[in-house]
């Protein structure tokens, strides 16, 4: 089975006896549906909804969670989880020379005696399993981003910058990584809004060229108007954010949308739920 080693990922646990009510208060993910083998996206947001933080988060045990993060981002988010401690008996580390590797495709879902085997839940009956543990070479890290691509699953920094987007932007919501019958957690407000009135307008679209696309940051842009941000690519397919709204108008209209100069088409990822907007207001509108 296809595997890479992820060296760019870093391992927290949070244990303790408060530890599931502690980060329930805060995150996005509701753990009361996160069972025992699996690992849910989930985000800890600024108090205006936007994501702060993301992650895969799992249990590791009674009274104990493993939260596997961005290793370049992990020291801050330690730092953020402490202010939010207070008097809480949790206890809150970074495991050193934390190792992850995942592998993917149907013969690598978690049914492994390897108790450290959890089961991605971004990218559904796909197969996707993360281990605790090193592999015997790097894999094949060009065949990981592709299948990531070609899913439809964001990541930040590949994908977005951490801060200005929020969760709906980037399918959290799509893929259970927040939460919408739990109680209150930072930013919820601002989420739950956008949920009931359904007033999410960008989200992450699939992008097919037929020649290499530019480097993450490029706009997409119809008729010299931009619709959305380029992510990451693998070659001819890659990930973006973009307004859907502006997307359909332009769709309706046969315009061309472009990556830089290059001519792209945009999909809605297959296994995601909402659809483009039935009535599209202009291109131009904000």
């Amino acid at each position: 089975m296809p595997f890479a080693l992820l060296k760019d990922r870093a391992l927290i646990t949070v244990s303790g006896p408060d530890a599931e009510h502690f980060l329930q208060n805060i995150l996005t993910t509701d753990l009361d549906t996160l069972g025992n083998g699996e690992a849910k996206p989930g985000a800890l947001l600024t108090p205006q909804g936007k994501i702060l933080f993301d992650f895969l988060i799992s249990r590791a045990g009674e009274n104990a969670f493993r939260i596997e993060c961005r290793a370049d981002i992990s020291d801050d988010f330690i730092r953020r989880l402490m202010l939010y401690k207070l008097r809480a008996k949790v206890e809150i580390a970074k495991l050193g020379q934390a190792v992850v590797t995942v592998a993917w495709g149907k013969e690598s879902i978690a049914s492994e005696s390897d108790s450290t085997a959890l089961a991605d839940r971004r990218f559904g009956d796909e197969g996707v399993t993360r281990f605790d543990a090193g592999a015997p070479d790097a894999g094949d890290i060009g065949a990981w981003q592709a299948f990531r691509i070609g899913h439809g699953v964001a990541e930040s920094g590949a994908d977005y910058a951490l801060g200005d987007a929020f969760p709906h932007d980037v399918l959290l919501d799509e893929m259970g990584g927040v939460g919408f019958k739990k109680g209150c957690y930072v930013g919820q407000e601002v989420v739950s809004r956008m949920q009931h009135r359904g007033t999410a307008r960008r989200r992450v679209l699939i992008v097919e060229a037929g020649l290499p696309l530019p480097a993450a940051g490029a706009e997409l842009t119809v008729g010299g108007r931009p619709v959305g941000t380029l992510g990451s690519s693998a070659t001819v397919t890659g990930l973006a954010i973009a307004r859907i709204d502006r997307v359909k108008a332009a769709l309706d209209a046969g315009q061309p949308i472009l990556a830089g100069d290059i001519p792209v088409t945009l999909t809605i990822p297959s296994w995601a739920k909402f659809g483009f907007p039935q009535e599209t207001p202009g291109v131009e509108e904000a």
